[in-house]
């Protein structure tokens, strides 16, 4: 009788195992291709949308423009000029 129930447990393992084997592949197979390629059509749609919007922009060929953020200013402000550590020589 106990023969048949370790028989009945060693069975139950093996069929949680198979199937837990079946949907890994399963997601693997058809669901991770799917996510994997709507993620690379999302950034090459991002990439696609900066790229149009670079060359919409009105500046020429060598122009140079210097954009600051609101952050940098307040700080740039606070901090201008650089301290230096000294030593008095005799």
């Amino acid at each position: 009788m106990l023969v048949i129930l370790y028989f009945v447990g060693f069975l139950r393992t093996v069929f949680v195992i198979a199937i837990i084997y079946l949907v890994v592949r399963a997601f693997s197979r058809y669901i991770l291709p799917m996510l994997v390629e709507k993620g690379v059509k999302n950034m090459q749609q991002k990439m696609y949308e900066q790229q149009r919007q670079n060359q919409q922009s009105n500046k020429h060929e060598g122009e140079v423009t210097i954009e600051y953020n609101d952050k940098d200013k307040k700080n740039r402000n606070q901090n201008e000029g650089d301290y230096v550590d000294f030593e008095e020589v005799d």
